[in-house]
């Protein structure tokens, strides 16, 4: 049996799976932020020893270094992130007139950044230093807001596929390319030293936190509708 096109109607599945990720991710998420923003020794050791070793690497593969920033810098963006999104949304919109979908798309993606960025505010992270950095950012380090965000696009793009009945091979395809963005992207930042590493992994679990809630909402609001 072949597995429905990717515009077949949908049919969004319980939120017991999205409420059972939640809860996995929301007791580390936590415990990860009240570390790093009250300097626990131990974490800041480790990770000044990943930060050291990975920017001697930088500095010693220039090649490697500069792939990295352009993988960084253009292809895994947030920048480029919220492009995709908004494609997604304009999908849904044009093809499918799903506005309340798309609504949603774009507030979890909108409230995704703001936490983001008030959490960057609330502790204030200052980014690793060096006498010869290989790249620059700027704002606060915690939580990295390029693993965040392809974290919660990239999630929320799958489960659409999901919800939309994508075949094997298409969902095979996304899947693999949102494991290595979203992992590709946190070793990017690391590499080019600026970003500690308790900042991209941070990143990972609130994004997975922010999508594992966005859908466990809409899923029942999704059911409460039905039932009316």
């Amino acid at each position: 049996m072949h597995s429905p096109p990717v515009d077949s109607p949908p049919h969004a599945p319980g939120p017991g799976i999205a409420v059972r990720v939640a809860a996995a991710v929301a007791l580390p998420s936590v415990l990860l932020l009240v570390l790093v923003a009250m300097s626990w020794d131990p974490l800041i050791a480790l990770d000044g020893d990943i930060a050291r070793t990975t920017h001697r690497w930088a500095v010693d593969d220039p090649d490697t270094t500069q792939t990295f920033r352009i993988l960084t810098d253009w292809v895994w963006d947030p920048w480029t992130m919220r492009a995709l999104c908004a494609v997604a949304v304009l999908w849904l919109v044009l093809h499918h007139s799903a506005w309340w979908l798309a609504l949603w798309l774009t507030a979890t993606c909108v409230l995704g950044t703001l936490l983001q960025q008030g959490l960057k505010a609330a502790v204030d992270r200052k980014r690793p230093v060096w006498t010869d950095p290989v790249d620059s950012a700027h704002f606060a380090a915690y939580p990295s807001g390029h693993a965040m965000t392809a974290t919660v696009v990239c999630g929320l793009l799958l489960w659409l596929l999901h919800l939309y009945g994508a075949g094997r091979v298409l969902w095979r395809i996304a899947l693999t390319l949102s494991v290595v963005s979203v992992l590709g992207v946190g070793l990017t930042r690391i590499w080019l030293g600026v970003h500690w590493s308790s900042d991209v992994l941070g990143g990972w679990l609130l994004g997975v936190l922010a999508v594992a809630l966005a859908v466990a909402s809409y899923t029942r609001f999704q059911g409460t509708a039905e039932l009316r």
